[in-house]
């Protein structure tokens, strides 16, 4: 059974198996979530980043994809990226939404992860209106079997708390 709590508060200062980021395609780090995640997680995440775009990410990490890194000096094992879609009015893109939170949930059972923090993916710098952010997320990782014995949604600010609490009724 998994346990989904809630936290407002700094999702680099949580103590999990995986952190999640929300990351860009490129995987070199960026504003928001993400360049607080690289940061704070230091040198090891960017170097690990690098190897990946080296490799098999050549291109970047395709939105709706996940991958892991090390967490480096992050209070947990891994930092599990993850590319958001940007939001727009013009263009249905919740399921590239929805993608981000199942497969993390995918990368962090292979990887063994039984504890899982997540930003709400696209609600800051991609515009992602946080109502339906909170409910994407909420209604994906209810409907997706996970080992993961806790998923903990970190938001940033109160306003992103009560969308995401308000999901949970």
């Amino acid at each position: 059974m998994t346990t989904i709590t809630l936290v407002q508060g700094d999702i680099t200062r949580q103590s999990a198996d995986a952190v999640v980021n929300a990351a860009n395609s490129s995987l070199l780090g960026g504003g928001g979530v993400d360049g607080a995640i690289h940061r704070r997680g230091g040198p090891a995440i960017l170097a690990e980043c690098r190897k990946l775009r080296a490799g098999h990410y050549g291109k970047g990490l395709p939105t709706g994809r996940a991958v892991a890194t090390t967490a480096g000096d992050l209070d947990a094992r891994w930092v599990i990226h993850t590319v958001g879609p940007r939001y727009a009015r013009e263009e249905d893109r919740s399921e590239l939404l929805a993608s981000c939170y199942r497969e993390s949930l995918r990368v962090a059972d292979e990887l063994g992860a039984r504890t899982v923090a997540f930003p709400a993916v696209s609600a800051g710098i991609y515009g992602w209106p946080m109502d339906d952010a909170a409910r994407i997320a909420v209604e994906t990782v209810r409907a997706t079997e996970t080992d993961v014995e806790e998923i903990r949604f970190v938001l940033f600010d109160e306003r992103a708390y009560d969308a995401f609490a308000g999901q949970l009724g």
